[in-house]
């Protein structure tokens, strides 16, 4: 009893430490297809994806400029609008640049692009980034408008960061996608 019981609780492991929604002895045909794919990253610095490094930018501008904004509501202090304006500023210039090598890395690896959880993560960041301009664009042009419309519009891309940045974490852990180092590099 001993004996099965361990060898039980080691198949459980195991089927907890897979990925499970694609592997290669999977019953699905279809999602065996999907588990033989590549899944390395095409566009990395010595096996290092260089959309995982840049994600990190546009994610800690849009929860600053939400501080920010936070800050300026409580103290009223002509300050922080400058503050906003740059911080939602460079949060959408690093939200292109890792809009740009994310899109690029979508298109050039087959095991990341039929995943329809990297479809799900692409369309998540887009809205973010739409939010973050509008966002930018309203402090560039009528920085008066931060409350309540930007604080509004910083609360709301918050929200869409952490719902990309969850399904890009799903990407990482659940599939592995860009965890391989490409046999390319």
């Amino acid at each position: 009893m001993g004996e099965n019981t361990r060898q039980a609780e080691e198949r459980e492991i195991e089927r907890e430490e897979a990925p499970p929604e694609a592997h290669s002895d999977h019953p699905n045909p279809q999602i065996r297809q999907v588990a033989d794919k590549d899944i390395s990253s095409a566009i990395a610095v010595a096996g290092h994806p260089i959309h995982a490094m840049l994600v990190h930018f546009p994610i800690a501008f849009v929860m600053a400029t939400l501080g920010v904004d936070i800050f300026y509501w409580w103290s009223a202090n002509p300050f922080w609008l400058e503050v906003g304006m740059w911080a939602a500023g460079a949060a959408f210039v690093f939200g292109v640049l890792a809009a740009i090598v994310g899109t690029l890395e979508l298109l050039a690896v087959p095991g990341i692009r039929v995943r329809v959880a990297s479809w799900n993560h692409a369309i998540a960041a887009m809205v973010m980034l739409a939010i973050v301009a509008a966002n930018a664009g309203l402090r560039i042009t009528n920085p008066e408008a931060v409350l309540p419309g930007g604080l509004m519009l910083s609360l709301l891309s918050a929200m869409a960061a952490g719902f990309a940045g969850w399904h890009g974490g799903k990407l990482v852990f659940d599939h592995g996608i860009g965890t391989v180092i490409s046999t390319r590099q």
